[in-house]
């Protein structure tokens, strides 16, 4: 456990190559912003979320400095093109705490969403809608009040996305967000999304993936690890399955996040109530 010291340079590069990106797209065609922000952008803003993620568990600069964690996220954000990091935190705490809690752990699709999003084209649908249910659900199933860091986190956002509109016009601004949304949504890597916890194989609500798109994904694969052991770095998450391997080795995992999406789409056994839900009482607020 401990903050990852290299965490932050990573992130860094990951946000000014995104403004190179957007000088560079300034002049192109709307195709071409388009076709760069799902093919290069988008999984760069894709692996930030991810990045968002660690940071959330204050592996940035560690639990003494969650001021620091909290500021880095928003710097992490940048490049995202709208304000998530400050929510994503508030949100996240409960989907360890209360993993697959009804009305606490809002990664948990509704009771609608199982219902009407159960035939092949409906659930590809569904994927392609990904960032809109996972923006708005938290709203319908746990409300929260608005917290200062999520006004400050929209309003250092809105700030960088207008200074990018006023430097190089509407197309970088496009490029970015468009980025966003695409690559959540119907994208290789957004297989993690349905690979972490849907029951593909009854008894077990949590899997692992070590295929390479961890590389680009701060290890989100090694899912069950990161349960078992949040406050370790993503980085350091392959050692935890080497050291205990006897623990990890014989559970089931999968191979591939395409196949994942496939499987997810075209298995009438599957679907959005492919979920673990459970009644959790509150735990007391420190």
């Amino acid at each position: 456990m401990g903050p990852d010291p290299h965490l932050k340079w990573i992130v860094s590069g990951m946000v000014f190559t995104q403004l190179l990106a957007c000088y560079l797209v300034k002049d192109l065609s709307w195709k071409w912003i388009f076709f760069w922000a799902y093919a290069f952008g988008g999984c760069i803003n894709h692996s930030l979320t991810l990045a968002i993620h660690d940071i959330s568990h204050n592996v940035a600069f560690g639990n003494k400095q969650a001021k620091w964690n909290r500021w880095f996220a928003v710097f992490a954000n940048l490049p995202i093109g709208i304000p998530y990091s400050a929510s994503f935190k508030k949100y996240h705490i409960d989907h360890h705490r209360y993993l697959g809690g009804d009305s606490l752990d809002v990664d948990i699709p509704t009771d609608f969403e199982g219902w009407f999003f159960c035939t092949p084209l409906r659930k590809l649908l569904w994927l392609i809608l990904q960032p809109l249910f996972y923006s708005l659900r938290p709203l319908y199933v746990n409300p929260k009040a608005i917290t200062q860091m999520e006004i400050l986190n929209a309003l250092v956002q809105f700030s960088i996305d207008l200074i990018i509109y006023y430097l190089w016009g509407l197309k970088p601004v496009i490029y970015l967000i468009a980025g966003t949304i695409l690559c959540l949504g119907f994208h290789p890597i957004s297989g993690h999304f349905i690979a972490e916890h849907y029951m593909f194989l009854k008894g077990y609500e949590t899997y692992s993936y070590y295929g390479p798109l961890n590389w680009l994904t701060f290890n989100v694969g090694y899912h069950m690890e990161h349960h078992d052991f949040p406050s370790i770095p993503g980085c350091r998450l392959p050692m935890v399955k080497k050291i205990a391997a006897e623990y990890y080795d014989n559970l089931p995992h999968h191979q591939s996040w395409i196949r994942v999406l496939w499987d997810f789409v075209f298995d009438d056994t599957l679907g959005p109530y492919s979920r673990v839900k459970r009644l959790c009482k509150l735990a007391k607020e420190s």
